[in-house]
């Protein structure tokens, strides 16, 4: 195991890239727009029914929607309640979703220098020491293609380790965007690096055995 820093093939490809980054713009835009037309429409409702309204009567007005006219050229001049400029309220969690996809593709990305760790998500980085940290396995059932009875198979997906002095929790994705597995060179250096310097017994076993599977899945990628 060397300290020079490497990054881990955990984020997204150029191609990814750009088409997450089109996809999340339109997502945003449209979802913007949802948001602001409420409060422009109230605006032109409230020059049409204000003080000074230019438009008397119905002949004046007609081009606009019936939904648009002011409560008093709506059905004889009943008085009924226009739309609610709070009902765009309702585009907001798009717009976050869209801004959120762009983040989370263009920033994703795992970085190992020794045994310590950094994943930077779509607004933190996170760290740890994989040395030290207790580590778990996060597993992904799968059938493999061909199976004429398919029996329930394991791989292991991501790691998680846990700083034991904080409790932090990093989490190490296994597979980069539209890759099946990181390459395994990143797999033998992960499974070094929690290896290093601990104690092969006791409540180090856990540890010791997902640094077997990262050893076995770069050898056999198939086998996870």
């Amino acid at each position: 195991m060397t300290n020079q820093e490497l990054r881990l093939s955990v984020g997204a490809s150029p191609g990814q890239r750009t088409w997450a980054v089109v996809v999340g713009v339109f997502i945003t835009a449209v979802a913007s727009a949802f948001v602001v037309l409420p409060l422009v429409a109230g605006g032109l409702l409230g020059r049409l029914s204000g003080p000074g309204d230019p438009f008397s009567s119905y002949e004046e007005a007609r081009d606009l929607p019936p939904g648009m006219l002011p409560p008093a050229l709506r059905d004889g001049g009943a008085e009924q309640a226009g739309p609610s400029p709070f009902i765009g309220l309702c585009g907001l969690p798009f717009v976050l979703l869209g801004i959120y996809l762009v983040l989370r593709v263009l920033r994703t990305a795992a970085w190992l220098e020794g045994s310590h760790v950094r994943v930077r998500g779509a607004f933190r980085t996170r760290g740890v020491d994989l040395a030290t940290a207790r580590i778990d396995a996060a597993a992904l059932s799968y059938d493999e293609p061909g199976d004429d009875i398919p029996a329930p198979r394991q791989r292991t997906a991501a790691i998680i380790a846990t700083d034991p002095a904080d409790g932090r929790r990093v989490t190490v994705a296994l597979r980069g965007m539209g890759l099946a597995s990181l390459p395994p060179s990143e797999l033998r250096a992960l499974a070094d690096a929690i290896t290093t310097g601990r104690p092969a017994d006791g409540r180090d076993g856990d540890a010791h055995a997902v640094a077997r599977q990262l050893r076995r899945r770069a050898e056999h990628p198939r086998l996870g």
